[in-house]
């Protein structure tokens, strides 16, 4: 097994306060300790069944178990040909059970769902993962999966139907409850919440998410007893944000997502609860290239649109400027603020898991159409 190698990267920055998330590391975690993450190459995922090896994927199911293990499965990606060349996106049942080995991910159990997913709703709770929508399957993109361990193998169940479809939208988890945000519910865009009550399996819409009649590919996590959701997009990528009152049932606007007085677009990106407070994000397509693609691949026609796409999908990862900052959102402040680059090409769409001081970020998009099969860890030290 070759030796594996940490990739240069420190990152400061201070977490406002702790939780029983990160317990395992609390002197590490202390809110008034300066810290650094120090990123490593954790492995290659392993090819899905019946394929001769994995090109990476993303829209994947992801989450922990017993807070330890890393569950990542699904996703898409073009193993055929190119999305310059028409290529046909292909879904996976395939499911990962991950354990982290001394800073090497090792496949502890590898299964095949009955249906492949991509691009739902993934929700870790103490009790298990929620996985929602997200299947090529018609029949099974309603679908609420839960993911478990029973006898220390993948334990998967159908727990109950949307009453929608739902592709790229997020969802929280409170008090025995699902809220369901946004995404393409019933094969359109939506800015539709919904709240699924896992105990009766009856669902009640809430109050949109205002100002977009339409927003997919969102953030979203549940910070100090509310609901925050940031940018996401459509026919352009937003940068705003929003808190959901559950007593009033209400949404108010908060900070957009900037540095510098500088929009950030996190179309597309993936979040991690840090604590009570605070919120980690990486990833999210570039506004102003993302705007501008839309446009032309929808405006334009015959060699303009050939030579279009051909810049477009030609182009190295790094000419799309994907937003490759590890942002940290503070509720309490209503602020954002960077604690520096991943040290690797940006990833939209991929899996992202906390486990005590380790954030693990698994495969994603790296351009369009592109994927990457390489799982990083980055672990949180003091400085």
């Amino acid at each position: 097994m070759n030796k594996v190698f940490i990739i240069l990267l420190s990152a400061i920055f201070i977490i406002s306060c702790s939780d029983d998330t990160l317990s395992n590391s609390p002197n590490v975690l202390d809110s008034k300790v300066d810290k650094k993450i120090l990123w490593e190459v954790g492995g290659r995922l392993p090819a899905q069944t019946g394929m001769d090896k994995n090109i990476g994927t993303a829209g994947l199911l992801y989450g922990s178990l017993a807070n330890k293990y890393i569950v990542v499965g699904g996703g898409a990606n073009f193993p055929e040909e190119s999305v310059l060349n028409g290529g046909a996106k292909k879904t996976y049942s395939d499911v990962y059970m991950l354990e982290d080995k001394n800073g090497v991910l090792e496949v502890i159990e590898h299964i095949n769902l009955e249906n492949e997913i991509g691009y739902g709703a993934s929700v870790t709770t103490e009790d298990g993962i929620y996985y929602i929508g997200g299947s090529s399957n018609p029949e099974a993109d309603d679908d609420i999966l839960f993911i478990t361990l029973k006898d220390n193998k993948l334990n998967v169940e159908k727990i109950g139907d949307l009453s929608f479809t739902l592709q790229n939208g997020v969802a929280v988890y409170k008090d025995n409850k699902l809220y369901i945000i946004t995404g393409k519910q019933g094969g359109k865009g939506s800015n539709k919440v919904y709240e699924y009550d896992l105990a009766s399996k009856e669902s009640k819409e809430l109050a949109p998410v205002p100002n977009e009649e339409s927003r997919t590919q969102a953030v979203a996590q549940l910070l100090n007893g509310n609901i925050y959701v940031f940018s996401g997009g459509d026919s352009i990528a937003y940068t705003d944000g929003y808190k959901y009152n559950f007593d009033n049932n209400t949404w108010e606007q908060v900070s957009d997502v900037e540095l510098n007085n500088e929009g950030i677009s996190l179309l597309g990106a993936v979040s991690v609860k840090l604590n009570e407070t605070e919120m980690l994000v990486i990833g999210g397509f570039n506004k102003a290239i993302y705007d501008n693609a839309v446009y032309n691949l929808g405006t334009l026609q015959g060699t303009a649109l050939a030579g279009f796409r051909q810049g477009y999908f030609g182009a190295d990862p790094y000419e799309f400027n994907w937003n490759s900052n590890i942002l940290i959102y503070n509720s309490e402040s209503d602020t954002w603020k960077t604690i520096g680059e991943v040290p690797f090409d940006a990833p939209c769409g991929e899996g992202l898991i906390l486990i005590g001081n380790k954030i693990y970020s698994i495969n994603g998009e790296i351009k369009p159409g592109i994927r990457t099969d390489k799982m990083y860890i980055g672990t949180i030290i003091a400085k």
